[in-house]
């Protein structure tokens, strides 16, 4: 994600409607939202609005697509009580000396070609103290045509991810999350092989199955699932 872009993939405006699952992950999230906070790919900023809650000092939205950056820019120029929010077209490598306390890739960074020196970057922004969180689509076996179609580079297990961080990040949370997805997403590699899902199967998914899996995970320990969630910290210094 260098610079202005155009973003083809449809998949934002498909899973806009997931509430019960942006609700689920936002769960684990939310207590590691804190102070100057960094929303790389921002999108369409649906998700925005289930992790800027509470004890944050500013927002920002990165987003590598002019149309949405502009679209981000009018519905927050409209929203009274976001004066602390402020969108920014582009990159993380356009941010040279800003830092933050939180940084987000929520579904972003499997779209990052060299995912090992964004999160270097990302490193590098952060304050002492300070967490990386990402969220993204788990296990390279689960590689579908929908992966290809939306411009995935990868999926990660815990492992592969947590070698993609630097050293200077210190994981704090690894979890697989949606393990009543992780089968519907082998079906569809296996057997429909979809380049998009219907929105009646997505929302047949956020509705019936998402609360489903929000206790088949505990009880599977959070040991597989459709998504995988890194939370890293930045030690302070000794």
């Amino acid at each position: 994600m260098k610079g202005s872009m155009h973003y083809t993939g449809n998949e934002l405006a498909l899973f806009s409607t997931a509430k019960n699952w942006k609700k689920y992950f936002a769960g684990f999230i939310l207590p590691h939202v804190k102070g100057r906070v960094l929303e790389v790919g921002a999108g369409l900023g649906t998700i925005t609005p289930y992790l800027r809650i509470e004890y944050h000092s500013e927002w920002v939205l990165l987003e590598p697509d002019e149309d949405m950056a502009n679209s981000l820019k009018s519905h927050y120029s409209t929203q009274s009580t976001d004066g602390l929010c402020t969108i920014i077209n582009g990159s993380i490598e356009d941010l040279n000396t800003e830092l933050f306390d939180t940084i987000l890739y929520i579904d972003v960074l499997e779209h990052i070609a060299d995912d090992s020196a964004e999160l270097l970057h990302a490193a590098n922004l952060l304050r002492e103290g300070g967490k990386v969180i990402v969220l993204s689509p788990a296990y390279q076996c689960l590689f579908s045509p929908f992966d290809k179609a939306i411009g995935h580079y990868r999926r990660y297990s815990k492992k592969s991810l947590l070698s993609t961080a630097p050293a200077t990040l210190t994981p704090i949370l690894a979890n697989y999350l949606d393990s009543i997805g992780f089968f519907l997403s082998l079906a569809n590699r296996i057997i429909l092989q979809q380049r998009y899902p219907r929105q009646s199967q997505i929302n047949f998914w956020d509705r019936m199955l998402v609360p489903v899996a929000v206790v088949m995970d505990r009880l599977f320990l959070f040991g597989f699932g459709r998504s995988v969630l890194l939370i890293w910290t930045k030690q302070t210094a000794a």
